[in-house]
């Protein structure tokens, strides 16, 4: 159910400027639904749109690690150990950063 969630979210607003907030949230709903559908790998490609995506736009610092979060988790689930770990060194120091 949250893959075709995710799947209706994307195909509704995916013709908005990349700067839509319900373009944003339904990329992550996207991301989300392969995710815990098991289709980790079409979720990673998904998550690392939306990170560059992110980026690109000049979200939030908070919204970028949140991503990164997200995106450790499912190299972690690919079995990619070492970039999930990276990953989580950044997110930690960026925590560090932002919150102290």
């Amino acid at each position: 159910v949250k893959c075709a969630l995710g799947w209706a979210c994307w195909k509704t607003y995916m013709g908005r400027p990349e700067t839509d907030r319900f373009w944003l949230l339904s990329m992550r709903q996207l991301a989300g639904g392969l995710y815990a559908a098991g289709h980790y790998n079409d979720a990673l490609s998904v998550q690392e749109a939306h990170l560059s995506l992110l980026r690109r736009i000049g979200a939030p610092e908070d919204s970028i690690l949140g991503m990164q979060t997200n995106l450790s988790s499912t190299y972690g689930q690919l079995g990619r150990d070492e970039e999930a770990l990276s990953m989580k060194r950044d997110v930690y120091s960026g925590h560090l950063k932002l919150y102290g």
